[in-house]
């Protein structure tokens, strides 16, 4: 059979890219070029073989058809058993990919595997990609960074409008109940106070104290009148009550006055005891550990919990639609900011970006290795579910045009061949 050497230009559109029509027609169209040049063959022959007993010149024109004919015939048939049967008559050996699908199925499959899922093809083209260096680069543009973090808030907002709102604030209570809950308070809080109040920050916690005692003193004090009035005998004379209110007054601003001048008040002194003994026994007593626990119980079984988890996630939800709604709304966040950072960072560590290339070929030849057989597999099972019919059309539509040029070649080749025997033969002897 004659090599094929195809002289037709680049088609403009890449096959793949077209749809069945039209590499129908384009199929079709080269059919009838290679039909036609065969054709033209069989008249010239039988033209050139009625006159040529009166113009001896057309044996070389003879000699030619005769040769392009049975060329073109030869690679009409080969093409067209590679499809179906030639003239629908079941010629042994024809019809071969609808007869061999499964075997081609499988051998492509195997194909596949060992000359594209191999471990140095892969390994060489994915270390002369540099994947980290190119990742790194893209996220390190503001606008990449921006198109990401604005792709992941409209993914949370639209996974935030799928769940429902009951489930989600009961995952976030009792993520925080369970949290409190594995916290001891009491030791907790006695350790908080003793690092507020460590060194001379007790007293100016008590300082501190002190004047909001003195600022609420005064500034209650027609409250502190009503109430001694209401709790004196009705037949105590107002004046007495004034006179009590105004003695309970002085004598509390006074002491509050007294306690914060003098440094060495003893009432300082019993306030640095009470303070020490309340944290002691907040990390050591048994008693007020119980107690303290049993408080938190009380807060965490409460509806405390159930409003603060239904706030966070109204919070939240709220937060990711409006941002997937209008992105352009918000100004470049710490996500972001984070990722150009980060792309930045990463593109100016050469150690890293190696690191990381190495970690990508690693992980992609592990897959590679696990599934390259199930890929192997997925091919020639797909292939072998295919109907067999479908299947020739399939692959005729995309290879058949260039196939054309067989039979083209083949009548073209047959041509000049027959020509250049006859001619010999000629030059040989009658």
């Amino acid at each position: 059979m004659p090599i094929p050497v195809s002289t037709a230009p680049a088609a403009p559109i890449p096959a793949a890219a077209l749809d069945d029509a039209t590499k129908q027609r384009r199929l079709d169209r080269m059919k009838r070029l290679a039909s036609l040049m065969l054709l033209a063959s069989t008249v010239i022959y039988l033209f050139a073989r009625l006159l040529e007993s009166r113009y001896p010149w057309l044996s070389f024109v003879r000699a030619t058809a005769e040769a392009a004919m049975i060329g073109g015939l030869a690679d009409w048939f080969a093409v067209t058993a590679l499809f179906r049967h030639p003239l629908g008559i079941p010629i042994p050996h024809t019809a071969i990919i609808p007869a061999r699908k499964d075997r081609v199925g499988k051998s492509l499959g195997t194909f596949v595997e060992r000359n594209f899922l191999s471990r140095d093809v892969l390994a060489r083209k994915l270390q002369s990609l540099h994947v980290a260096e190119g990742l790194a680069r893209w996220i390190a543009n503001p606008a990449n960074a921006r198109l990401v973090a604005r792709q992941a808030a409209t993914g949370l907002a639209a996974g935030a409008r799928l769940l429902r709102d009951e489930e989600v604030q009961d995952l976030i209570g009792r993520s925080i109940a369970s949290r409190i809950r594995a916290t001891h308070a009491a030791p907790l809080l006695g350790k908080s106070l003793a690092l507020l109040t460590a060194g001379t920050r007790q007293q100016e916690l008590l300082d501190g104290a002190l004047t909001l005692i003195g600022k609420a003193v005064a500034e209650n004090r027609e409250m502190i009148r009503e109430r001694i009035e209401a709790e004196s005998p009705w037949w105590v004379p107002g004046v007495v009550d004034d006179k009590i209110h105004a003695k309970i007054v002085t004598a509390v601003e006074n002491t509050l006055r007294e306690v914060r001048e003098n440094p060495t008040h003893p009432l300082r002194g019993r306030f640095d005891t009470m303070l020490d003994n309340f944290i002691d026994k907040l990390q050591h007593s048994p008693e007020m550990m119980e107690k303290a626990e049993a408080i938190k119980e009380e807060f965490v079984s409460a509806e405390t919990i159930r409003h603060i988890s239904a706030s966070v996630w109204e919070d939240v939800k709220a937060a990711l639609i409006r941002r997937a709604e209008s992105p352009d709304a918000y100004h470049p966040d710490a996500i972001e900011r984070g990722l150009t950072a980060f792309g930045e960072a990463l593109a100016s560590d050469p150690a890293l970006l190696e690191k990381i290339d190495r970690w990508v070929v690693d992980v992609a030849l592990h897959l590679v290795e696990r599934y390259q057989n199930e890929v192997s597999q997925l091919i020639a099972q797909t292939v072998t579910e295919w109907d067999p019919e479908a299947t020739s059309r399939r692959i005729e539509l995309a290879i058949g045009r260039d196939l054309q040029y067989i039979r083209i070649n083949g009548t073209i080749v047959g041509a000049l061949a027959g020509l250049a025997i006859y001619t010999f033969s000629r030059l040989l002897g009658p």
